[in-house]
């Protein structure tokens, strides 16, 4: 009696601790999903993007790569940035310059993003411009669908002139070309983390 005692006490126990692990299993798997997809995007300290002012709508977007001595450029765009160079002007000013010290944060990147901007986008961190007001809602981008190709509207639809699209609303702004050739790149060789901007 006692043996058949003790084998239903511990029957309940064996099957309590398979129940357990079971759910450990089971809660940990969405942890591990999310750790390798973020895994899945190669990111790397070995490159950075610099944004050199010249004018709001003829600037260049550098990617840089860190070698010993001075950094080499590895490719450089034209770019715009706003409508006037007040770095404090929300939603027409161009960025507030971003030195070693305190660059930009790159948050993300999407291929077929769906908003008031298109397609290809690169999200940049918020910034205080010099006199305290914040600057929200950076990116890089181009005009473009969100299946990143052309449209019909002109949101959706680059052109160089009339209007001139390199102007934007306090973004970076590539053409079409420039902004594949620079997620082709990034791609095969990581992501930044950075984004410097100087003039």
């Amino acid at each position: 009696m006692r043996n058949n005692a003790r084998t239903a006490r511990i029957v309940p126990l064996a099957l309590a601790a398979v129940f357990v692990s079971g759910l450990s299993a089971t809660t940990a798997a969405p942890a591990q999903a999310r750790t390798e997809t973020q895994a899945s995007v190669k990111v790397s300290d070995a490159h950075y993007l610099r944004f050199n002012k010249g004018s709001v709508t003829n600037s260049r977007l550098e990617l840089v790569k860190r070698t010993p001595g001075r950094d080499k450029v590895i490719k450089s765009y034209k770019a715009g940035s706003g409508q006037v160079k007040n770095t404090c002007a929300v939603g027409k000013g161009w960025l507030p310059n971003a030195g070693a010290s305190k660059p930009y944060a790159i948050e993300w990147h999407r291929k077929n993003f769906d908003g008031i901007i298109n397609g290809l986008v690169i999200k940049i961190a918020d910034r205080k411009c010099h006199n305290g007001t914040k600057r929200t809602e950076l990116f890089i981008h181009s005009e473009m669908k969100p299946n990143g190709k052309s449209g019909v509207i002109e949101s959706e639809r680059w052109t160089n002139s009339n209007p001139n699209d390199y102007y934007s609303n306090g973004c970076i702004k590539l053409n079409p070309t420039n902004i594949r050739d620079l997620f082709k790149r990034l791609d095969r060789i990581g992501w930044p983390k950075k984004l410097y901007v100087v003039n």
